[in-house]
C-alpha cells in the first residue's frame, strides 16, 4: 500500500472530522490529496502526534479524530499507547504508516524493519481494537470499522515508501488558526 493511496482512502470517509498528520511525508501527502481546515499539519514535532491527537480526542468527545502518524515517529513516543489506552477516547482513530524507516532523516531503518511490532504494542499497551493491514483493501476495510465503531483504534497499516510532494505552502500560524476554527465554527 501507498501513503497517498491510504489518505485518499480516509478522505473519502470523512467530513469535517480532524484529521492530525504527522510531520513531513504524512503531512505533505494529506495537504496535496485536499486541504481542509480540518487538517493540522506536525511540523517540528517528530514523535508528538500521537499525543496532540489523545488531545484533541479528548478536548472534542462529539468528534471523531484521525491521527496519521509514522513508524518512526510512534517509536520515539511509545508511551502515548499506554495513555491512549487509559484514556479510552471512544473518538480517536489512530493510524500508524509503516514504512520501516525514519525516511524525513534519511531513510535508516527502524526497528520495526527487525521485528518491533507496533500493532503488538498497542495491543499489550491496553488499546483494544488494534489491526495490522497490509492491503488497501484490508486498510479500506478497517477504516469502515473504525469510523463505524467507537475506540480507540490503532492501524498499523504496512506502506512502500515513495517520497512525498512539496512542503504545503501553509504557515504554522495559519495552519493553527484553521484548524481551530474547525471547533467554534
Amino acid at each position: 500500500m501507498l501513503r497517498p493511496d491510504g489518505i485518499r482512502a480516509l478522505l473519502d470517509r470523512v467530513t469535517d472530522e480532524p484529521i492530525i498528520a504527522n510531520l513531513g511525508s504524512a503531512t505533505f501527502d494529506l495537504y496535496h490529496a485536499q486541504q481542509r481546515d480540518a487538517n493540522f499539519y506536525t511540523w517540528g514535532a517528530m514523535g508528538m502526534v500521537s499525543s496532540i491527537g489523545l488531545g484533541v480526542a479528548l478536548a472534542a468527545p462529539e468528534k471523531k479524530v484521525y491521527v496519521i502518524d509514522g513508524d518512526g515517529s510512534l517509536l520515539m513516543n511509545l508511551g502515548s499507547l499506554g495513555t491512549i489506552a487509559r484514556q479510552n477516547p471512544k473518538n480517536l482513530v489512530h493510524i500508524v504508516m509503516d514504512n520501516q524507516q525514519w525516511a524525513e532523516t534519511g531513510g535508516q531503518p527502524t526497528h520495526t524493519s527487525t521485528g518491533t511490532d507496533l500493532a503488538e504494542i498497542a495491543r499489550a499497551s491496553g488499546i483494544a481494537h488494534v489491526i495490522r493491514v497490509a492491503s488497501l483493501e484490508d486498510f479500506e476495510d478497517a477504516l469502515d470499522h473504525a469510523v463505524n465503531e467507537d475506540g480507540p483504534w490503532c492501524i498499523v497499516a504496512d506502506i512502500e515508501e515513495h517520497g512525498h510532494g512539496a512542503r504545503p505552502p501553509v504557515s504554522v500560524e495559519e495552519n493553527l488558526l484553521r484548524f481551530r476554527r474547525t471547533f467554534t465554527d
